[in-house]
């Protein structure tokens, strides 16, 4: 079964910009001191989860195969 590049693209565009959003929260605000190893453990997985899934989006193109109806006899 072919993988769906538009179900890939839901899954990564929101992944990277909340990872993004987190990575950037834990670097550069003073007051999240205390979560800032969370923010950077949730950054991570959530942009890694987003990359992967870039990675495995645009190593599916060309591989559907289609039925060949000429061999109907």
């Amino acid at each position: 079964m072919a993988r769906n590049r538009i179900a890939s693209g839901v899954v990564m565009v929101p992944c990277v910009l909340l990872g993004s959003a987190f990575l950037s929260r834990a670097f550069w605000a003073d007051a999240a001191s205390g979560n800032r190893s969370l923010a950077l453990t949730i950054g991570g997985l959530l942009l890694s989860a987003g990359l992967l899934a870039l990675v495995f989006q645009s190593g599916s193109t060309g591989s559907e195969t289609e039925t060949d109806e000429s061999d109907q006899s």
